[in-house]
């Protein structure tokens, strides 16, 4: 029943919230956001307990107002991503504004692969469909299967829908499929700080242990690809901004686990410093470090002991990716 349920509600936001007028959409968003942040959900009380490590100098009232903030920005992205799939090329092309572009157009004219690495921040399929439309740059991502299964197809259907090559997370034939993009010059993005399958690599993330996935790091060891984090964020405007920054490299020593180690630290020091900056447009209302996923032992456990029950509760966007 839960999964029927899970399934229509996604089938009403496609299907009812893109015919809206789009100040009635932007304007109901805010209010669902508005009414889950006052109700303080699992998932609104984790994403407090994961923004007092972003904010670690914030008190209660600031971090309440940040929390709005966050509630705010994550269903600004599921009504943008809702009525996505009717914006015309034009409007996505003057939606989303990137900067240090060339840092993935200029590999890629010397037919060197790009790994495009991310945190759940700001709106990453707006931001996949504008390198589609305005730069001509398909590219491969990962697709968590979902349950119920016809909700994981309305997310393929979706994405492809933008322009997006969709691979499901299958282990070792998703990640050949990725790295048969990367030897042929193409790109692969992955929304990577979050390990979904809880053998990733430990990481120090806001000065706690956390873990995130290795697929970025040994994607580009193996393939000889740039890894190249990015980090998204909302202003005032109605135009999503991003980031590319320079690229991670590969150590000249080492093993491969002590390589793809030192990299993914790399790459979770840079989404702490993204994150930091613009800290209600990271959605993230699951568990993520180790302390809130093994128990209430320890800082991070004691401040988000009220939200244990998040997990159960995943939003289904953030099962997806690598």
């Amino acid at each position: 029943m839960r999964d029927r349920l899970t399934d229509a509600a996604f089938g009403f936001g496609w299907g009812a919230v893109k015919r809206l007028p789009e100040p009635a959409a932007m304007a109901l968003g805010r209010r669902v956001a508005d009414i889950a942040w006052r109700r303080r959900g699992a998932g609104v009380r984790q994403l407090e307990a994961n923004l007092a490590r972003v904010v670690p100098d914030a008190d209660a009232d600031g971090l309440r107002e940040l929390s709005r903030a966050g509630m705010r920005s994550y269903l600004r992205y599921w009504v943008e991503s809702f009525r996505l799939p009717t914006w015309s090329a034009e409007r996505i092309k003057g939606s989303f504004a990137l900067t240090d572009v060339h840092r993935a157009t200029d590999p890629l004219a010397e037919g060197r692969g790009v790994v495009l690495a991310l945190p759940h921040m700001g709106n990453w399929d707006l931001a996949g469909a504008w390198l589609v439309t305005a730069l001509d740059l398909p590219f491969a991502t990962v697709a968590e299967r979902l349950k119920p299964e016809r909700l994981f197809d309305r997310f393929v259907a979706y994405r492809e829908q933008l322009g997006m090559e969709v691979v499901p997370h299958t282990g070792g034939a998703s990640f050949g499929t990725l790295a048969r993009r990367l030897r042929g010059g193409g790109i692969v993005a992955l929304v990577a700080d979050r390990d979904l399958s809880r053998s990733g690599i430990e990481v120090s993330f806001f000065g706690e242990r956390a873990r995130m996935p290795a697929g970025p790091a040994l994607l580009a060891q193996q393939t000889g690809a740039l890894l190249l984090p990015v980090s998204l964020w909302y202003d005032e405007t109605s135009v999503i901004k991003g980031r590319i920054h320079p690229y991670v490299p590969v150590p000249e020593s080492g093993t491969r686990a002590e390589k793809t180690a030192v990299m993914t630290q790399a790459l979770a020091d840079v989404f702490a410093t993204g994150i930091a900056e613009h800290p209600q447009d990271w959605h993230m209302l699951q568990r993520l470090w180790l302390s809130d996923l093994d128990g209430p032992a320890g800082a991070g456990g004691a401040r988000s002991s009220a939200a244990s029950a998040a997990e159960a509760r995943e939003a289904p966007e953030a099962r997806e990716g690598t």
